[in-house]
């Protein structure tokens, strides 16, 4: 069996435009499910450790429900991942204000955000690969943001499970950017996430205030609920009286990854799911990953035949730092003309045996 890309329909868009969605296969039969509006992956095919497929990705039916309240369900987030301050920032002496979509702060692009865009698609495959290459022109004044911003996105499916995601990006005026990917996981197919053990390497992550902003500061996980450098079930500390788990009404953070170096790329997070023997790794090339519980789902959210309520699925997103555009003390974020933006991401697949010794 080769890997392939196959295509059908996905809908309309408001304006009338159509949507399409794009299969990748692997030799092995995983099965990865994107679409040219907002790069969306709706679903994910992983083999448990009896090589039984299951659906780990929560995704919607089709193009409309992108359009409506998505929680972002596996979008192409930006221009910038994650929140920035009252939608403002200042660049070269010049105030910018954004669009506010998050009670009184901008989040991950505004509404119209890359996740509402269409963008142009450009399917490919090879014995080895299944690839869907993804382009948009982000004009100047979009949602805010200075500059003319062109945006290449690759994915790419593998024959060693693990689906890669490449950005590129060029401006011609300065601006903040951050791409990440912001698909909601479930390594069991059903059911809550609390007793997915998390692993993330890092010994500090950025306390917020009560509208989720970051302090400023770096504080150490030890001896914490958000010390996750051995794992952890989700569920295990989630409910501890902690202010920050208050805030996020549970964890929706950002972790500061130990050992970051600029270019690199390296683990983010390990997800393993005792029963089905699904491990989920993250890999990125940013500083930070934030780590989110699926507290605001509900029962309102429903696609492909499941209810998506309360804590059924989980985030991690390798980025920068939420709202470094105002806080110089963050690794920077803002891209220049004649530079380039140049990050990869990748969601590797694998099982474990029953004793929790992983597999390819």
């Amino acid at each position: 069996m080769q890997a392939s890309i196959s295509r059908s329909s996905f809908g309309q868009l408001p304006d009338g435009r159509a949507a399409t969605l794009y299969t990748l296969t692997n030799q092995h039969g995983m099965q990865v499910c994107i679409s040219d509006l907002g790069g969306v992956i709706t679903s994910i095919l992983a083999p448990d450790r009896n090589g039984q497929l299951a659906d780990v990705c929560l995704g919607f039916d089709d193009a409309a429900a992108y359009m409506g309240e998505s929680h972002y369900f596996g979008a192409l987030i930006g221009r910038y991942g994650n929140r920035i301050a009252q939608g403002q920032f200042e660049l070269d002496g010049k105030r910018y204000q954004l669009d506010i979509n998050n009670g009184i702060n901008h989040l991950h692009g505004g509404y119209d955000g890359f996740h509402r865009r269409l963008w142009q698609a450009e399917p490919a495959s090879t014995a080895d690969a299944a690839t869907l290459t993804l382009r948009y022109h982000s004009p100047d004044g979009e949602q805010g943001y200075p500059g003319n911003l062109d945006v290449t996105v690759r994915y790419e499916l593998g024959s060693d499970n693990a689906l890669r995601i490449d950005f590129h990006a060029v401006t011609d005026q300065a601006t903040p950017v951050n791409l990440t990917n912001h698909a909601y996981f479930n390594l069991a197919g059903q059911g809550d996430i609390l007793a997915h053990e998390l692993t993330i390497p890092a010994e500090a992550y950025t306390p917020v205030d009560a509208v989720l902003i970051p302090t400023g500061e770096l504080q150490a996980v030890q001896g914490t609920p958000f010390d996750f450098r051995t794992p952890h079930a989700i569920g295990a500390r989630i409910g501890a009286a902690d202010p920050q788990l208050a805030y996020g009404s549970g964890y929706d953070h950002n972790f500061a990854l130990s050992g970051w170096q600029e270019g690199v790329l390296a683990l983010a997070a390990r997800v393993r799911e005792p029963v089905s023997g699904r491990v989920l790794e993250v890999w990125g090339q940013g500083p930070g990953v934030q780590f989110y519980s699926g507290n605001f789902l509900s029962e309102a959210l429903r696609g492909k035949g499941r209810v998506y309520d309360f804590r059924t699925g989980f985030c991690l997103e390798p980025q920068y730092f939420p709202d470094a555009p105002n806080q110089p003390q963050f690794a920077a974020t803002i891209l220049r003309p004649g530079a380039e933006y140049r990050r990869c991401m990748e969601y590797r697949f694998s099982t474990d045996n029953a004793a929790g010794q992983q597999s390819a």
